[in-house]
């Protein structure tokens, strides 16, 4: 084996986290598409999906022996840097010769962080596929684009690599190396199983201060055709029935939406589907399209009732256009998840109890608030940590339940107390209780529904 691809394992602490409880186990997909262009160029490629095969930090050392892999490629997102790391430590001990590279949201935005640590030998910057592919073909490490590294007594950032420009032309991930059955969405979010996520697009449109956007800000679409290939293998070879699009913003093409939607219907192709998007990039029109096509849910980001937080976090939205989406998708039958942050800069008790109360008003299907998380990267990390308003730098902690910014104009234990009761306050309402029983439809939906209330009364 020439390469060994790991994706960390996820484990909240907290027992009262919601996400402990209703929170998805699915594959990195950076991972599957760079072992897929690896693949492409005979490189040998295995990945270990530690959340997905339940193997806890503990427990790698003896997963590691007798694979020797020339190359480890980590990923990590920021609560998840730390086990990271560890894992990297146990890498460099079990296979001294080989090169320790690390990637993913965190490693892109804090190098010089990672490579603190020695048994760190590289940091892939942004999209990976070419990045290391070039490291595994032998290319001198000066000439690679998007990679830092250490050299001599300082640390060296090779110029960024362009994003990757024809979507196209990256080959579908490497499904083959996954433990497919083993992937479930977050509560909510799936009608039938089994699920997996997929990506039609990379960038986003938004400017959001709080956002690390997954692929990078330049938006770039797949076409239509390239989507319906893949969910066809999915079908095919592993008998999915729903897909997951975790774009930043799914409908930002309208043109390869449309398109996507009429090759579903004229095909025939049995799916059924949900994404992420804005309320800007949506009307009735394109919710028309979608509801035909097999879409049964919408996640969109509110975030705030307050305008004047909306313009702190440039969240570029209309409340007013919020309410038409949410009442035309309900009118068309597609359910909508909102969710919203509190704990945003300018925050008070006055706009967050103003932001519950419009989550209420706006009586979306299902809603989602979490603390809002000042992530390395993002403006809104380096506003609050210029002025001494990061309380924590325990990255695990970064993980949307808990406080990491100390506001000025609202206490932590006011913030936590507030979210404690948002969700109770929409969720133990009698006609969403009844909303909800009444789209049952069989067990699958019974089970996520009791193990959602039973998270909701646990928070």
């Amino acid at each position: 084996m020439d390469v060994l691809l790991i994706d960390p394992p996820w484990v909240i602490e907290n027992r009262k986290n919601l996400w402990r409880k209703v929170g998805s186990t699915l594959p990195s997909l950076g991972l599957a598409y760079i072992a897929a262009v690896l693949e492409k160029n005979n490189i040998s490629v295995r990945i270990l999906d530690c959340t997905a095969e339940k193997i806890s930090l503990s427990q790698i050392p003896s997963r590691l022996r007798r694979l020797n892999p020339s190359y480890v490629g980590i990923t990590a997102t920021t609560p998840l840097i730390k086990n990271a790391l560890k894992i990297a430590e146990y890498c460099k001990a079990e296979y001294p010769m080989a090169k320790i590279i690390l990637g993913g949201i965190h490693p892109s935005f804090m190098p010089e962080e990672v490579l603190s640590d020695r048994n760190v030998d590289y940091v892939v910057r942004g999209e990976g596929e070419i990045t290391m592919l070039e490291i595994c073909q032998g290319k001198p490490k000066e000439k690679i684009p998007g990679l830092s590294y250490r050299k001599g007594g300082h640390i060296v950032h090779n110029k960024d690599r362009p994003n990757v420009e024809d979507l196209n032309s990256i080959p579908a991930p490497a499904y083959h190396l996954l433990p497919m059955k083993k992937y479930k969405p977050a509560i909510g979010n799936y009608r039938r199983l089994p699920a997996m996520s997929i990506f039609a697009t990379r960038g986003c449109p938004g400017r959001c201060t709080f956002c690390q956007p997954t692929f990078g800000r330049k938006l770039r679409a797949r076409s239509a055709q390239s989507i319906i290939s893949e969910i066809r293998l999915l079908k095919s070879k592993y008998g999915i029935k729903e897909i997951n699009f975790y774009d930043d913003t799914f409908t930002a093409f309208r043109n390869v939406v449309f398109e996507f939607c009429d090759a579903l219907i004229m095909q025939k192709i049995d799916i059924t589907w949900s994404c992420f998007t804005r309320p800007d990039f949506l009307d009735e029109k394109i919710l028309g399209a979608m509801k035909r096509a097999g879409c049964h849910l919408i996640l969109m980001g509110i975030e705030s009732a307050d305008e004047q937080i909306l313009k702190n976090i440039k969240k570029a939205i209309s409340l007013e256009h919020a309410k038409a989406i949410v009442r035309a998708a309900r009118k068309i039958g597609i359910d909508t998840r909102c969710s919203f942050m509190l704990g945003n800069p300018g925050e008070t008790e006055e706009t967050i109890r103003k932001t519950i109360d419009f989550a209420l008003e706006l009586d979306p299907d299902e809603v989602q608030f979490n603390i809002t998380t000042a992530y390395p990267g993002t403006e809104m990390f380096e506003w609050a940590d210029s002025r001494g308003y990061i309380s924590t730098k325990d990255w695990s902690r970064y993980n949307m339940s808990e406080t990491v910014m100390d506001l000025p104009t609202i206490s932590q234990e006011k913030l936590k107390m507030y979210y404690k009761a948002a969700h109770k306050k929409f969720y133990l309402r009698p006609r969403i209780i009844l909303r909800r029983l009444l789209k049952i439809r069989n067990f699958a939906q019974l089970s996520q529904e009791l193990r959602g209330f039973a998270a909701v009364l646990g928070i």
